[in-house]
């Protein structure tokens, strides 16, 4: 199945910003994290289609999925 991944802020650095990626029926949002090799403690927010999810999420065909890392600052 194809997913469209964005990535944002620090997930960025080495790899892309959006890719459309071809992965198994049953992937969710974690097994995308952890195959790009993103650290899970700087995950802050996971968006499918748009709208909050778990990272244990399943995924479905045409999904597009956005990480996005914990904020600091002040």
């Amino acid at each position: 199945m194809q997913i469209t991944i964005s990535l944002h802020g620090v997930f960025r650095i080495g790899r892309f910003k959006e890719e459309v990626c071809d992965y198994p029926l049953g992937s969710t949002a974690q097994s995308i994290v952890d195959d790009l090799k993103i650290s899970v403690t700087l995950l802050g927010i996971v968006l499918i289609n748009g709208v909050h999810a778990a990272a244990e999420d399943i995924l479905h065909d045409g999904d597009s999925l956005m990480l996005l890392p914990l904020l600091e600052g002040g």
